[in-house]
Formats: structure tokens, sequence, C-alpha cells
């Protein structure tokens, strides 16, 4: 079973990945909004396999 703490950051990349999508749907994407995004999903997708 996963901690609490691991779930809290799957939730949160799984947050972000609908953000990104979203942005991405956009007829004109904010490229930085974008890069900031992908930048806190990699970091979270890190740590989560740090954690497992």
């Amino acid at each position: 079973m996963a901690s609490s703490h691991a779930q809290a950051l799957e939730q949160r990349h799984r947050l972000l990945e609908g953000r990104i999508a979203e942005e991405m749907r956009r007829p004109a994407p904010d490229s930085a909004l974008l890069t900031r995004l992908k930048r806190e999903k990699l970091k979270l997708k890190d740590e989560l396999a740090r954690l497992a």
C-alpha cells in the first residue's frame, strides 16, 4: 500500500497531466506555462521513483 505522501504526489502528477493536456488544446498554448508544468511534473515523477 502506498503511503499517503506518495498518493498525494500521484494525485498532483495526474492533475498536472490534465493541466498540460488542457493547455496544449488551447489555440495558442502558453509555452512558458507548459515548460513550468512539465518541470513540476518531472520533479514529482522523480520523487515518486525515489519513494518506490
